[in-house]
């Protein structure tokens, strides 16, 4: 075993493949006409299973951020100044990386870029990245990011409920009439999700507090790197996780939940959810070390996670952009009809459509985990 194999976080490899089986799960369907409830997003306030899964990516991305940059730094044998000098373009290249890929997704197979998607989940990851680690590279106080943390999200309540929009008012929250909505048909006119048209849910003033949501992490990675204990912070997690969606929940009766604006109340619940997530995988594989068996699977994902992530989005695009027969019939729509509808119907069907292509896929990433082949950008 490496150096860096003894010094990761096992516990956040599975909590991070949790996460991605749970996209996989909700993001391919065998018909989006049948989904159940628990398994979309809510459809504009509020908050659904489905609806954790982005910002666990976040806040997975802020623990790591902390975990792996104190690693960087100590190793080497160099001055610290010349380490962050090196991080720093470590930094900048990732997120450009990150971006890239998710133009790469949001343009395939046309690629017009007169019309092309510019915002998306890889990019916010990437924005999220690189502004979270030039924080918590020059703001060595998790004090201080606190308090950044809370400034944001906090001047993200007020724009939003006190900034007057124009043609709508001040203090709405509608679906394409608040301010986010107004920032993103101006900034980014005609590069929107094709979906919305007129606005965006990875949109540029959402970004924000999705940061938060980054930065919270950061914080996390902190308190698992302090001196304490591993069963108590395990405990204090599960203590701040409770905290975190009882404050959220509360939070909410004046900005709800809501992921397409990312408002703070959200930030704040979602944090409370991947606090418990989190805790449990830490007890469960750092405390009582189950680190074989049904852990496994995720930990095979969670090594992987970006590979995965991209390749079974440009696989799922193959499968819709292929037409197949006389009818010119997706070759998703084809399988989905010919084998899975007829043997489990509309709802039971569709899931199980969902259920192979996370079973496919782990078959092709353990092929990757077992010859330790492991992509990293």
């Amino acid at each position: 075993m490496s150096k860096e194999e003894k010094q990761r976080l096992l516990s956040l490899d599975v909590f991070r493949g949790i996460t991605i089986a749970g996209m996989l799960l909700v993001n391919n369907p065998g018909s989006w006409d049948y989904v159940y409830p628990p398994l979309k997003h809510a459809e504009w306030h509020g908050c659904t299973p489905t609806d954790l899964i982005f910002p666990f990516f976040l806040f997975i991305v802020g623990v790591a951020i902390k975990l792996a940059f104190d690693r960087r730094i100590m190793e080497g044998g160099e001055r610290k100044e010349e380490s962050k000098k090196k991080l720093i373009l470590h930094i900048i290249k990732r997120s450009i990386i990150l971006f890239l890929l998710g133009l790469i997704l949001n343009g395939f197979p046309n690629y017009n870029l007169r019309e092309i998607r510019i915002p998306g989940v890889l990019q916010r990851i990437a924005i999220c990245y690189l502004f979270a680690s030039l924080i918590t590279l020059y703001v060595a106080d998790v004090k201080t990011i606190s308090v950044v943390t809370l400034f944001l999200l906090v001047l993200y309540w007020d724009l939003m409920v006190l900034v007057p929009v124009p043609g709508v008012g001040v203090g709405v929250l509608e679906k394409g009439r608040n301010l986010a909505s107004y920032l993103d048909s101006i900034l980014l006119r005609g590069h929107m999700w094709k979906v919305t048209k007129t606005w965006d849910p990875e949109g540029v003033l959402s970004t924000v507090p999705a940061l938060c949501t980054t930065l919270i992490g950061v914080i996390t990675g902190y308190w698992l790197k302090s001196r304490y204990e591993p069963l108590q912070k395990a405990v204090m997690m599960f203590i701040f996780g409770n905290l975190g969606l009882l404050l959220g929940w509360i939070w909410s009766i004046w900005f709800p939940l809501n992921k397409y604006i990312w408002t703070s109340s959200y930030v704040i619940f979602t944090a409370g959810a991947a606090l418990h997530f989190l805790a449990t995988c830490y007890w469960l594989v750092e405390i009582k070390g189950y680190r074989r068996g049904l852990v496994t699977p995720f930990v095979i994902y969670g090594k992987n996670a970006i590979a995965v992530f991209f390749l079974t989005g440009l696989f799922g695009r193959i499968l819709i952009n292929v037409k197949v027969g006389s009818e010119k019939l997706a070759l998703k729509e084809v399988i989905y009809r010919s084998i899975y509808l007829p043997l489990f119907g509309t709802y039971n069907g569709s899931l199980a459509y969902a259920v192979t292509f996370l079973l496919l896929w782990l078959g092709i990433m353990s092929i990757f985990y077992y010859k330790k082949i492991f992509i990293k950008i």
